[in-house]
Protein backbone atom coordinates (compact mmCIF):
# COMPACT_ATOMS: atom_id res chain seq x y z
CA UNK A 1 0.00 0.00 0.00
CA UNK A 2 0.99 3.63 -0.48
CA UNK A 3 0.95 5.21 2.98
CA UNK A 4 1.62 8.86 3.66
CA UNK A 5 3.13 9.85 7.01
CA UNK A 6 2.78 13.32 8.48
CA UNK A 7 4.12 14.84 11.70
CA UNK A 8 4.22 18.48 12.72
CA UNK A 9 7.27 17.90 14.89
CA UNK A 10 9.40 14.93 15.89
CA UNK A 11 11.60 16.81 18.35
CA UNK A 12 9.48 15.81 21.34
CA UNK A 13 10.44 12.34 22.58
CA UNK A 14 6.81 11.12 22.50
CA UNK A 15 6.30 12.17 18.90
CA UNK A 16 9.73 10.88 17.88
CA UNK A 17 9.05 7.44 19.34
CA UNK A 18 5.73 7.19 17.54
CA UNK A 19 7.17 8.42 14.25
CA UNK A 20 10.16 6.06 14.33
CA UNK A 21 7.95 3.08 15.24
CA UNK A 22 5.51 3.89 12.46
CA UNK A 23 8.19 4.30 9.78
CA UNK A 24 9.98 1.07 10.77
CA UNK A 25 6.71 -0.88 10.86
CA UNK A 26 5.63 0.40 7.44
CA UNK A 27 9.04 -0.44 5.94
CA UNK A 28 9.11 -3.91 7.52
CA UNK A 29 5.67 -4.69 6.10
CA UNK A 30 6.68 -3.59 2.61
CA UNK A 31 4.48 -0.50 2.30
CA UNK A 32 5.52 2.44 0.14
CA UNK A 33 6.18 5.43 2.42
CA UNK A 34 5.43 9.03 1.42
CA UNK A 35 6.46 12.08 3.51
CA UNK A 36 7.13 15.79 3.22
CA UNK A 37 10.65 16.74 2.21
CA UNK A 38 11.67 17.69 5.78
CA UNK A 39 10.54 14.31 7.13
CA UNK A 40 12.31 12.49 4.29
CA UNK A 41 15.53 14.21 5.36
CA UNK A 42 14.87 13.31 9.01
CA UNK A 43 14.37 9.65 8.13
CA UNK A 44 17.57 9.47 6.09
CA UNK A 45 19.65 11.31 8.73
CA UNK A 46 18.26 9.88 11.98
CA UNK A 47 16.52 6.57 11.17
CA UNK A 48 17.80 4.77 8.08
CA UNK A 49 19.89 6.44 5.35
CA UNK A 50 18.92 3.90 2.68
CA UNK A 51 15.20 3.60 3.46
CA UNK A 52 13.17 4.23 0.28
CA UNK A 53 10.87 7.19 0.98
CA UNK A 54 8.98 9.28 -1.56
CA UNK A 55 8.06 12.95 -1.20
CA UNK A 56 4.62 14.48 -1.46
CA UNK A 57 3.39 18.03 -0.96
CA UNK A 58 -0.41 17.95 -1.02
CA UNK A 59 -3.06 15.81 -2.68
CA UNK A 60 -5.89 16.70 -5.03
CA UNK A 61 -8.98 15.03 -6.43
CA UNK A 62 -7.15 14.47 -9.69
CA UNK A 63 -4.03 12.98 -8.04
CA UNK A 64 -5.07 11.11 -4.87
CA UNK A 65 -1.79 9.13 -5.01
CA UNK A 66 -2.06 7.58 -1.51
CA UNK A 67 -4.16 4.77 -0.04
CA UNK A 68 -4.10 6.37 3.42
CA UNK A 69 -2.40 9.11 5.41
CA UNK A 70 -1.27 8.51 9.00
CA UNK A 71 -0.43 11.51 11.14
CA UNK A 72 1.72 11.31 14.27
CA UNK A 73 0.91 13.73 17.08
CA UNK A 74 -2.26 15.04 18.66
CA UNK A 75 -5.49 16.56 17.41
CA UNK A 76 -3.66 19.70 16.25
CA UNK A 77 -1.48 17.59 13.98
CA UNK A 78 -4.54 15.92 12.49
CA UNK A 79 -6.05 19.35 11.79
CA UNK A 80 -2.92 20.12 9.76
CA UNK A 81 -3.74 17.25 7.40
CA UNK A 82 -6.80 19.10 6.02
CA UNK A 83 -4.67 21.28 3.66
CA UNK A 84 -2.66 18.16 2.74
CA UNK A 85 -5.45 15.79 1.67
CA UNK A 86 -7.73 18.59 0.38
CA UNK A 87 -10.49 17.13 -1.82
CA UNK A 88 -8.57 13.94 -2.70
CA UNK A 89 -10.71 11.69 -0.49
CA UNK A 90 -7.59 9.99 0.95
CA UNK A 91 -8.57 8.61 4.38
CA UNK A 92 -6.71 9.84 7.45
CA UNK A 93 -5.77 8.00 10.63
CA UNK A 94 -4.29 9.67 13.71
CA UNK A 95 -1.56 8.01 15.78
CA UNK A 96 -1.96 9.78 19.11
CA UNK A 97 1.31 10.78 20.73
CA UNK A 98 -0.19 13.98 22.14
CA UNK A 99 -2.45 14.62 25.12
CA UNK A 100 -6.21 14.51 24.55
CA UNK A 101 -6.67 12.67 21.28
CA UNK A 102 -10.32 13.27 20.34
CA UNK A 103 -9.49 12.81 16.65
CA UNK A 104 -6.12 11.08 16.78
CA UNK A 105 -7.36 8.10 18.74
CA UNK A 106 -4.99 5.26 17.82
CA UNK A 107 -2.41 4.36 20.48
CA UNK A 108 1.08 3.27 19.46
CA UNK A 109 0.41 -0.17 21.01
CA UNK A 110 -2.33 -0.69 18.40
CA UNK A 111 -0.11 0.08 15.42
CA UNK A 112 0.44 -3.45 14.08
CA UNK A 113 -3.23 -4.38 14.27
CA UNK A 114 -4.30 -1.05 12.78
CA UNK A 115 -2.07 -1.51 9.72
CA UNK A 116 -3.30 -5.09 9.38
CA UNK A 117 -6.93 -3.89 9.44
CA UNK A 118 -6.27 -1.06 6.98
CA UNK A 119 -4.60 -3.42 4.50
CA UNK A 120 -7.60 -5.76 4.65
CA UNK A 121 -10.23 -3.05 4.69
CA UNK A 122 -11.40 -3.81 8.22
CA UNK A 123 -12.36 -0.25 9.03
CA UNK A 124 -15.10 2.28 8.36
CA UNK A 125 -14.89 5.80 6.93
CA UNK A 126 -16.35 8.63 8.97
CA UNK A 127 -16.99 11.68 6.81
CA UNK A 128 -16.33 14.85 8.81
CA UNK A 129 -17.85 18.15 7.66
CA UNK A 130 -15.51 20.96 6.62
CA UNK A 131 -16.15 24.70 6.71
CA UNK A 132 -15.51 26.81 3.62
CA UNK A 133 -14.61 30.47 4.09
CA UNK A 134 -15.37 32.84 1.21
CA UNK A 135 -13.96 36.38 1.26
CA UNK A 136 -13.89 39.37 -1.07
CA UNK A 137 -10.07 39.31 -0.84
CA UNK A 138 -7.87 36.26 -0.37
CA UNK A 139 -7.01 35.79 3.30
CA UNK A 140 -5.91 32.15 3.58
CA UNK A 141 -4.03 30.02 1.04
CA UNK A 142 -6.43 27.18 1.85
CA UNK A 143 -9.86 28.35 3.00
CA UNK A 144 -11.23 25.17 4.61
CA UNK A 145 -11.37 24.08 8.25
CA UNK A 146 -12.29 20.91 10.12
CA UNK A 147 -12.85 22.39 13.58
CA UNK A 148 -13.94 25.99 13.43
CA UNK A 149 -13.81 29.47 12.00
CA UNK A 150 -13.16 32.19 14.60
CA UNK A 151 -13.46 35.97 14.53
CA UNK A 152 -11.52 37.47 17.44
CA UNK A 153 -10.48 40.90 18.66
CA UNK A 154 -6.81 41.86 18.65
CA UNK A 155 -4.96 41.38 21.95
CA UNK A 156 -4.94 45.04 22.99
CA UNK A 157 -8.32 46.17 21.66
CA UNK A 158 -11.70 46.48 23.34
CA UNK A 159 -14.55 44.13 22.50
CA UNK A 160 -15.89 43.99 18.96
CA UNK A 161 -19.42 43.79 17.57
CA UNK A 162 -20.08 40.93 15.16
CA UNK A 163 -23.32 41.30 13.20
CA UNK A 164 -24.25 37.77 12.08
CA UNK A 165 -26.62 36.84 9.24
CA UNK A 166 -28.14 33.51 8.18
CA UNK A 167 -28.84 33.33 4.43
CA UNK A 168 -28.78 37.13 4.42
CA UNK A 169 -31.32 37.45 7.25
CA UNK A 170 -30.14 39.22 10.40
CA UNK A 171 -29.52 36.87 13.35
CA UNK A 172 -27.89 38.90 16.11
CA UNK A 173 -25.26 41.46 17.03
CA UNK A 174 -22.64 39.89 19.29
CA UNK A 175 -20.91 42.36 21.63
CA UNK A 176 -18.03 40.12 22.67
CA UNK A 177 -14.39 39.19 22.31
CA UNK A 178 -15.32 37.26 19.18
CA UNK A 179 -17.43 34.56 17.60
CA UNK A 180 -16.86 30.86 16.86
CA UNK A 181 -18.51 28.93 14.04
CA UNK A 182 -17.84 25.27 14.82
CA UNK A 183 -18.51 22.03 12.98
CA UNK A 184 -19.65 18.95 14.92
CA UNK A 185 -15.97 17.96 15.04
CA UNK A 186 -15.01 21.36 16.45
CA UNK A 187 -17.85 21.36 18.98
CA UNK A 188 -15.58 19.54 21.45
CA UNK A 189 -12.82 22.14 21.06
CA UNK A 190 -12.75 25.92 21.48
CA UNK A 191 -16.54 26.15 21.26
CA UNK A 192 -16.99 23.73 24.16
CA UNK A 193 -14.62 25.76 26.36
CA UNK A 194 -16.79 28.83 25.66
CA UNK A 195 -19.98 27.07 26.74
CA UNK A 196 -21.06 25.56 23.43
CA UNK A 197 -22.84 22.19 23.18
CA UNK A 198 -21.37 18.90 22.01
CA UNK A 199 -22.67 18.10 18.51
CA UNK A 200 -22.52 14.53 17.19
CA UNK A 201 -20.49 14.12 13.97
CA UNK A 202 -23.48 13.12 11.80
CA UNK A 203 -25.88 15.79 13.10
CA UNK A 204 -25.65 18.01 10.00
CA UNK A 205 -25.31 21.25 11.93
CA UNK A 206 -23.05 24.13 12.95
CA UNK A 207 -22.87 25.83 16.33
CA UNK A 208 -22.46 29.62 16.69
CA UNK A 209 -20.72 30.35 20.00
CA UNK A 210 -19.89 33.85 21.29
CA UNK A 211 -16.59 34.40 23.12
CA UNK A 212 -17.06 36.23 26.44
CA UNK A 213 -20.28 38.02 25.38
CA UNK A 214 -21.10 41.34 27.02
CA UNK A 215 -24.77 40.35 27.29
CA UNK A 216 -24.96 37.21 29.43
CA UNK A 217 -28.32 36.18 27.93
CA UNK A 218 -26.67 35.63 24.54
CA UNK A 219 -26.17 31.88 24.26
CA UNK A 220 -24.75 29.47 21.64
CA UNK A 221 -27.07 28.67 18.73
CA UNK A 222 -27.20 25.46 16.68
CA UNK A 223 -28.12 25.89 13.00
CA UNK A 224 -28.38 23.58 10.01
CA UNK A 225 -25.18 23.16 7.99
CA UNK A 226 -26.96 23.95 4.70
CA UNK A 227 -27.09 27.69 5.47
CA UNK A 228 -24.68 30.49 4.58
CA UNK A 229 -23.41 32.54 7.51
CA UNK A 230 -22.10 36.04 6.85
CA UNK A 231 -20.69 38.73 9.13
CA UNK A 232 -20.13 42.46 9.51
CA UNK A 233 -17.65 43.72 12.12
CA UNK A 234 -17.57 46.90 14.17
CA UNK A 235 -14.96 47.99 16.68
CA UNK A 236 -12.46 50.64 17.67
CA UNK A 237 -9.60 48.78 16.02
CA UNK A 238 -9.18 48.82 12.25
CA UNK A 239 -8.35 45.12 12.10
CA UNK A 240 -9.06 41.89 13.93
CA UNK A 241 -8.09 38.23 13.85
CA UNK A 242 -9.67 35.41 11.92
CA UNK A 243 -8.67 31.77 12.15
CA UNK A 244 -9.38 28.52 10.37
CA UNK A 245 -8.44 25.75 12.79
CA UNK A 246 -4.88 26.62 13.88
CA UNK A 247 -4.19 29.08 11.04
CA UNK A 248 -4.68 32.77 11.91
CA UNK A 249 -4.60 35.95 9.86
CA UNK A 250 -5.14 39.63 10.58
CA UNK A 251 -7.97 41.07 8.53
CA UNK A 252 -9.54 44.51 8.07
CA UNK A 253 -13.24 45.00 8.61
CA UNK A 254 -13.72 46.10 4.99
CA UNK A 255 -13.27 42.49 3.84
CA UNK A 256 -16.60 40.66 3.60
CA UNK A 257 -16.78 37.05 4.78
CA UNK A 258 -19.18 34.16 4.48
CA UNK A 259 -19.06 30.62 5.88
CA UNK A 260 -20.76 27.57 4.43
CA UNK A 261 -20.40 23.81 4.35
CA UNK A 262 -17.63 22.65 2.02
CA UNK A 263 -18.51 20.43 -0.92
CA UNK A 264 -15.94 17.85 0.18
CA UNK A 265 -15.29 16.31 3.58
CA UNK A 266 -12.41 14.80 5.52
CA UNK A 267 -12.46 11.00 5.57
CA UNK A 268 -11.42 9.72 8.99
CA UNK A 269 -10.51 6.06 9.40
CA UNK A 270 -12.48 4.45 12.23
CA UNK A 271 -11.03 1.15 13.38
CA UNK A 272 -13.27 -1.50 14.94
CA UNK A 273 -11.91 -0.65 18.40
CA UNK A 274 -12.56 3.09 17.92
CA UNK A 275 -15.98 4.26 19.13
CA UNK A 276 -17.11 7.90 19.34
CA UNK A 277 -19.18 7.39 22.49
CA UNK A 278 -16.27 5.67 24.21
CA UNK A 279 -14.06 8.59 23.20
CA UNK A 280 -16.49 11.11 24.71
CA UNK A 281 -16.73 9.25 27.98
CA UNK A 282 -13.00 8.60 28.30
CA UNK A 283 -11.67 11.98 27.19
CA UNK A 284 -14.21 14.03 29.17
CA UNK A 285 -14.08 11.73 32.23
CA UNK A 286 -17.82 11.13 32.19
CA UNK A 287 -18.84 8.87 35.03
CA UNK A 288 -15.48 9.36 36.74
CA UNK A 289 -15.79 9.53 40.52
CA UNK A 290 -13.24 12.15 41.61
CA UNK A 291 -13.72 11.16 45.25
CA UNK A 292 -11.63 8.01 44.75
Amino acid sequence: MKIGVYAKSVRDSRHEQGFVSLVHTLADKGHDIYCSSSLVDYIHIHIAPDMPVREFDFLTKETPELDALICVGGDGTLLDTVPLVRDSGVPVLGLNTGRLGFLAGMDITELDKALHDIQRGNYSIEKRTLLNLETTEQVFDYSFALNDFVIHKKETSSMIVVHAFINGEFLNSYWSDGLIIATPTGSTGYSLSCGGPIIFPTSGSFVITPIAPHNLNVRPVVVSDDVVLSFEIEGRANSYLTSLDARSQSITREIQMAIKKAEHSLNLIRLESDNYLDTLRNKLNWGFDSRN
